[in-house]
């Protein structure tokens, strides 16, 4: 019997239609990981199931976790990029259903949707707590409370129920030492075996995208995105770092350990303060790994006197929010950035060897098909390695969800119509364009894009002839849209 066990839900098939049979990643969750191994170090016992990478249904986790009895059953939900923790809420939700069906097991749940939507997650899920805030703290007071006297108003950021009326604990403070906190991740506790790279990381060796590593480097963002959810758990823009060093040494772990060399930096902004992460750069040169990392970047944060060395320390890819051509649509401070400056960062990045994944959006407050189309132009033009084409999306704990519920606008029925590639898809409509027309004009784009012969002749010259038919086969069918049907 342990004290702890971790579910990791997923539901590829839901989200990401036939995407997720094998373009799609399949990331180890680095959180749940590293929450466990803290835990471990305060004294408890932790197991956990990774439900999403063992494609478990909820009957086959409610099974297992019979079989193991755990004292606590915990979910924390946050994915591949923000908008993964709202869309996993379904398959959670049945999940925990499925298991008080069949157990009397406590069950709590954290993550980024959770965080944002306490009461409501209480209100509506199988469970019996969830926690507001970051998790690790609230976690470990919830187990040594349930091992003693079971007094909950001990436990910072809970939510429960007591004589069926609902309380709540003050938010945690955020931690500070993340090195305690979000400590070496308990990668033994995982299915190392079964994490996939995305397609396009492993360009140059399309067919090893197996095995693959993700992890944090820091926590939160300082900047206001108004579509971003990121900081919903934090109370507003900010951000911490673990410490080089310890970074360092978990990217050596899985390489040498797990011989990963294909890794993801989760980090909403890596590339943002040079004293972090240069001295990580700095200190993956020194190790002389053969690594193939991709990580996350502004526009107006690159450095080009920085790029060969991130080259050299194995960063092969950056992801730019890019957004919008149009400067008055663009959001966040990068908004001042002219599109010649955009495409002269993105020629710098790709004149150092390291490849630029382009990420759009349609759909923003200020957009119209005129300006749609100037942003899937200048993506063109661009000719990225990989473009992200995404829709507008009131994600639970952004600007734009309040902005949502106040002004009225449709929100998805479903938690998986958050996802950007269901079939339940549903974006927000801008003041100008209705929702159908900038789901049709986004999927349209992402083909136009994958098929302009200009692009599939660079993906060809670089990468090879393999990587070019890969990419044209993608392009064979056509994700399925209720939207678009009614």
């Amino acid at each position: 019997m342990s004290d702890i066990l971790f579910v990791n839900p997923g539901d590829r098939k839901t989200v990401f239609q036939d995407l997720g049979k094998n373009l799609t990643a399949i990331e180890p969750p680095f959180q749940i990981a590293s929450y466990a191994a803290y835990l471990r170090n305060e004294g408890h016992s932790v197991v956990i199931l990774d439900a999403n990478a063992l494609n478990m249904s909820p009957e086959e986790v409610t099974k297992e976790i019979d079989q193991l009895k755990p004292l606590l059953v915990a979910l924390i939900i946050y994915g591949n990029q923000p908008s993964a923790s709202t869309q996993n809420m379904s398959i959670s939700g049945k999940i925990v259903s499925q298991i008080k069906k069949h157990t009397d097991i406590k069950i709590v749940m954290g993550g980024l949707h959770p965080s944002a939507l306490p009461k409501r997650t209480l209100e509506e899920e199988d469970v019996d707590y969830v926690i507001e805030g970051e998790e690790q703290i609230p976690l470990n007071e919830l187990l040594n409370t349930l091992k003693s006297d079971g007094d909950l108003t001990k436990v910072s950021g809970l939510w429960y129920r007591d004589n069926f009326k609902i309380k709540h604990n003050s938010k945690p403070l955020l931690i500070q030492d993340l090195d305690k906190y979000l400590p070496l991740a308990a990668w033994d506790l995982l299915p190392m075996d079964k994490y996939r790279a995305h397609n396009w990381h492993c360009f140059d060796n399309i067919e090893n995208r197996m095995p693959y590593g993700a992890i944090y480097t820091s926590l939160g963002c300082p900047y206001k995105c108004t579509f971003c959810c990121i900081n919903t758990p934090f109370g507003g823009p900010s951000i911490r770092y673990r410490s080089p060093e310890l970074v360092v040494q978990e990217i050596e772990l899985l390489n040498k350990q797990y011989g990963i060399k294909n890794i993801k930096i989760i980090d909403e902004m890596f590339i943002l303060d040079e004293r972090h992460y240069m001295k990580i750069v700095d200190l993956l040169i020194k190790k002389d790994l053969d690594l193939n990392i991709w990580a996350y970047a502004r526009v107006d944060t690159v450095h080009e006197e920085t790029l060969s060395k991130l080259k050299q320390a194995g960063f092969n890819w950056l992801a730019l929010g890019i957004e919008s051509a149009n400067a008055d649509i663009r959001d966040g401070a990068s908004k001042k950035m002219r599109v010649d400056d955009i495409k002269g960062i993105v020629k710098k990045i790709q004149g150092s060897g390291i490849r630029v994944i382009g990420n759009y959006i349609f759909g923003l407050p200020g957009d119209t098909i005129e300006s749609m189309q100037e942003t899937l132009d200048m993506a063109k033009e661009l000719n990225c390695e990989f473009g992200n084409f995404y829709c507008a999306m009131a994600y639970p704990g952004s600007q734009l969800y309040n902005i949502a519920l106040n002004e009225g606008w449709e929100l998805p029925k479903e938690w998986t119509g958050y996802s950007q590639h269901s079939f339940n898809i549903q974006p927000l409509p801008s003041k100008l364009v209705s929702a159908k027309k900038v789901v049709a004009f986004r999927d349209n784009a992402f083909h136009e894009y994958n098929e302009n012969p200009r692009y599939l002749d660079m993906i060809k010259y670089k990468f090879g002839e393999d990587v070019q038919k890969h990419m044209q086969s993608i392009t064979t069918t056509r994700l399925k849209r209720k939207i678009l049907d009614d």
